[in-house]
C-alpha cells in the first residue's frame, strides 16, 4: 500500500529530501531513495510498503536478542522489504536486498497487527528481520495503537534513523535493539555501504529519551574481531550507554556475499566477552552458541544465577520483585519482570 511518507522536506525541481534514515538521500522526480522502498512522485514523497509484511512470527523476546525487557514473554514480530544498508553478510538478504515485486507479502494494518499480537498473548510488538526505519509511517502507527492497547514496542534496529525521526517516535517506542556491527568507519563503508557515527547517535539519543537499549556486535572473523576494536567499542558503550547495558557478541555463520568466511571461532567470543567484563560491563552475552553459558544472566556483584536460558528460552528467573538480585541486594535493571510473575515457570536454580 501507497502513502505520503512522514518527515521530509520539499526542495526545487520537483525534488525532496528524506529526513527519516541518515542517508538524507535527495531524491529526484521519479527517483527512490537508496532503501528503494521510498518514492518522489512528483514532488511528493511516498513510501511503497505501508502495510506491507514480508515476515510474521510469534517469537520469544530473547530470539531478538533482548534479554533484560520483558524476559520469557512473547514478542509479535513484523518485517517487510527493503534496507538503508547493503551489508555484505546480511541473513535476511532474501527480503532486505530485494524489489517490492520479487518477494511474497500481505498486508497487514496497524489495527490488525495489534489484534494479532494480542491474540497470540505477546507482552511486545517487535519490527524486525529488516530494518525498520525504513518503514517508519507503518511503525509509527503501530506502536502508537500498540501503547494504547497496553503492548510494548520494540525496534530490532541498525540505528540508522535521524534525531527527527526518533524523538518523533519515541513516546511510543519502548526498547531500542541496536546493532553496532563494528568499530571502524572503514568496515561501515566497505560492508554495510554506511557510517558508523550516526548509528553511535542513534543509541545515545534512545537511552536518553529513556528507551532500554541493548547493543548486538556480530563478530566476523578477521573483519571486527580484533581486540583493540573490541576494547574500543566496548569503551564506547561503557563510557556513552553504561555499564548496566547488555551487550551481546554473537557468533557470525557464513552468510550471502561472505559465504567464503569461516564462522566465528568459540573463543573469539569468549575473549571478546572477557574484554567487556574486564572494562566494567555488568552484563555481557555470547549468542549463536546454543548452550554456552554466556546465555545467561549472573549478578555482577556476587555471581549468582539469575535468569537461566536455553535456546532462546528463559527457563529460570530468581531476581525479586524489587529488581535486586536476593542474595546480595545488587540492583538488576531487568524490564518488566517480577519474581512472582515468573516463579511459576522457573527451574530450581542453585
Amino acid at each position: 500500500m501507497i502513502r505520503e511518507a512522514m518527515l521530509y522536506d520539499k526542495l526545487d525541481g520537483n525534488k525532496v529530501r528524506c529526513r527519516v534514515c541518515s542517508h538524507r538521500c535527495i531524491v529526484a522526480d521519479g527517483k527512490r531513495g537508496f532503501c528503494r522502498v521510498r518514492e518522489n512522485r512528483n514532488g511528493t514523497f511516498y513510501t511503497l510498503i505501508y502495510n506491507t509484511v514480508s515476515s510474521e512470527a510469534v517469537d520469544p523476546i530473547e530470539k531478538k536478542p533482548l534479554f533484560h525487557f520483558y524476559p520469557g514473554t512473547l514478542a509479535y514480530s513484523l518485517g517487510t522489504i527493503g534496507c538503508n544498508f547493503r551489508c555484505e553478510h546480511c541473513q535476511n538478504w532474501t527480503i532486505s536486498q530485494i524489489g517490492i515485486d520479487e518477494a511474497y507479502t500481505v498486508e497487514i494494518t496497524p489495527e490488525e497487527a495489534v489484534q494479532r499480537a494480542l491474540a497470540a498473548g505477546s507482552r511486545t510488538i517487535a519490527w524486525t528481520y529488516n530494518e525498520p526505519t525504513i518503514w517508519y509511517e507503518y511503525t509509527y502507527n503501530c506502536a502508537k495503537l500498540a501503547k494504547g492497547a497496553g503492548l510494548a514496542t520494540a525496534y530490532i534496529t541498525n540505528g540508522y534513523i535521524t534525531k527527527e525521526a526518533l524523538e518523533h517516535i519515541s513516546p511510543y517506542l519502548d526498547a531500542f535493539r541496536v546493532d553496532i556491527k563494528a568499530f571502524t568507519e572503514d568496515f561501515y563503508k566497505k560492508v554495510a555501504s554506511a557510517k558508523l557515527g550516526p548509528v553511535l547517535e542513534s543509541a545515545k539519543l534512545a537511552r536518553e529519551l529513556g528507551m532500554h537499549v541493548e547493543v548486538v556486535n556480530l563478530v566476523i572473523p578477521d573483519h571486527n574481531d580484533s581486540a583493540e576494536e573490541i576494547l574500543n567499542l566496548i569503551r564506547w558503550v561503557y563510557e556513552n550507554l553504561g555499564a548496566d547495558t547488555p551487550v551481546h557478541f554473537t557468533r557470525f555463520h557464513p552468510q550471502y556475499h561472505m559465504s567464503d568466511i569461516i564462522a566465528t571461532p568459540i573463543h573469539k567470543l569468549e575473549e571478546a566477552h572477557r574484554i567487556a567484563t574486564e572494562e566494567g560491563m555488568k552484563f555481557v552475552y555470547t549468542g549463536n552458541m546454543p548452550g554456552h553459558d554466556h546465555e545467561n544472566t549472573y549478578c555482577p556483584a556476587c555471581r549468582k544465577l539469575l535468569i537461566r536460558r536455553r535456546m532462546f528460552t528463559m527457563v529460570g528467573y530468581d531476581i525479586t520483585p524489587e529488581g535486586t538480585c536476593p542474595r546480595c541486594g545488587e540492583p538488576i535493571p531487568v524490564v518488566g519482570a517480577t519474581q512472582d510473575e515468573w516463579s511459576n515457570r522457573s527451574e530450581e536454580m542453585q
